[in-house]
Order: C-alpha cells, then sequence, then structure tokens
C-alpha cells in the first residue's frame, strides 16, 4: 500500500525539517544550521535574480531595445552603456572606465536618500508636532490630553537632537564643552532615546517571540495530523 503524497502534505513535510534544522542552532553551529542558511540564502538569491532578470532586464531593457518605439530606444540604451561601462570594474586596467557609471549611481543613491530622509522623515515630523498642538478639532475632554502629547513630542525632538549637537565652546584650561543648557537637554534626549531603544527592543523581542510561538505550534500540529 503506497502512501499519496499531497502538495500540501510534501510542503509541511519540507517546511517542518526546515524548522527543525533552524531549530538545531540550539546546540550550535552545526552543519545542520549552516546547510539550512545555506539554501535559504541560495534560494533567496535565486529568486531575486529572477525578478531583476523578468522586472528589470526582460521588460526595461531588453524588450524595448528589440521591439520599442525610437523614443523607447534611446532610453534604454543609456542605461545599457552604463551597465556596460560597470562591468569594467572587475578589470583592474579598464576600472577607470566604470567611474561615471559608479558616479551616476552614487549621486543617484545619495539624491533618493537624501529626498527620502527630507520628505519621509523631516517633513512628516515637523508637521506632526504643529499639528499636536492644534485643539480646534479635538473634543473638550482630550484637549488636555492632545496638548500633553504635543509638549512631549515637542520636548522630545527638540532635546534628542540637542543631544546631537557637538559642537562647543573653548573655555580656557578646562577644555571645550557645551553649555550647561545643552547639557541639561543633551541629558534628558538621552532618556528619550533610552526609552526609543527599550520600545524598540521590546516590539523586536516580541515578534520574535511570536514567529518562535509559531513555530512550536506548526510542529506540534504537523506531528499530530500524521
Amino acid at each position: 500500500m503506497t502512501m499519496a503524497f499531497s502538495p500540501d502534505l510534501l510542503t509541511g513535510i519540507l517546511a517542518f525539517i526546515m524548522t527543525l534544522l533552524i531549530f538545531s542552532y540550539w546546540l550550535g553551529d552545526t552543519p545542520l544550521f549552516r546547510s539550512a542558511i545555506y539554501l535559504f540564502i541560495g534560494v533567496s538569491a535565486g529568486y531575486v535574480a529572477a525578478v531583476i532578470w523578468r522586472e528589470v532586464m526582460l521588460l526595461r531593457l531588453i524588450k524595448p531595445i528589440l521591439i520599442g518605439t525610437p523614443s523607447e530606444r534611446l532610453f534604454a540604451l543609456i542605461p545599457f552603456v552604463l551597465g556596460l561601462l560597470l562591468l569594467t570594474k572587475m578589470l583592474p586596467p579598464l576600472s577607470k572606465i566604470g567611474t561615471p557609471s559608479m558616479a551616476f549611481l552614487t549621486g543617484v543613491a545619495a539624491a533618493v536618500a537624501i529626498g527620502g530622509a527630507v520628505l519621509g522623515t523631516i517633513f512628516p515630523q515637523t508637521r506632526s508636532a504643529i499639528d499636536a498642538f492644534d485643539l480646534r478639532n479635538a473634543a473638550a475632554s482630550s484637549a488636555g490630553e492632545q496638548l500633553f502629547t504635543g509638549l512631549t513630542l515637542l520636548i522630545g525632538t527638540v532635546t534628542t537632537l540637542a543631544y546631537f549637537q557637538f559642537t562647543a565652546k573653548q573655555h580656557g584650561k578646562q577644555g571645550s564643552r557645551r553649555s550647561r543648557i545643552v547639557e541639561s537637554m543633551a541629558f534628558l534626549g538621552r532618556i528619550f532615546i533610552a526609552v526609543t531603544f527599550g520600545v524598540i527592543f521590546a516590539g523586536v523581542y516580541a515578534s520574535a517571540l511570536t514567529a518562535l510561538i509559531e513555530r512550536l505550534s506548526f510542529i506540534w500540529q504537523f506531528i499530530f495530523s500524521l
């Protein structure tokens, strides 16, 4: 009598085996754990390579050059040429040829990072700090709570920025040091930073504990489903 393996059963067996291989790390850096990590890295790299080939190379580079309009071919030739120049970085005698491509990548990455920091962090943070003091739409019972929240947000932001203020004045033989006001604000900012790191650590720990409970529950249910 043969047992028919359904796709769901096969997937469950593979997930069960991989979970046990990862849990083998409790015994140390074992070959079982390393084999699971190598398999995970290999599958992830293969998946990323497939996505890059399909969504970037094929759709945005090769197809426009082969069957695109003249304008599409022109715009596709620019990254194609920059990509070819970038490959010369693997050859030391020709590495200088790929410098324009590296400069272009560095400039674009810096612009995206700065733009993301300004538009995604600084402006929303400033807007939130301003909106926290807007009591026009707040109920009478929650106005005090909203005002307290706004003050906490404003003080936390200002004192945290003061903590990272490193300019100091020269005070004779005592050396360079910041003023007492800045030092006091920096001390308060350090408290806010410590609380923030504590909350982040608690969130990460809770997420890891949730994942562990889910895996243990999966092992328990899989064993009894057999």
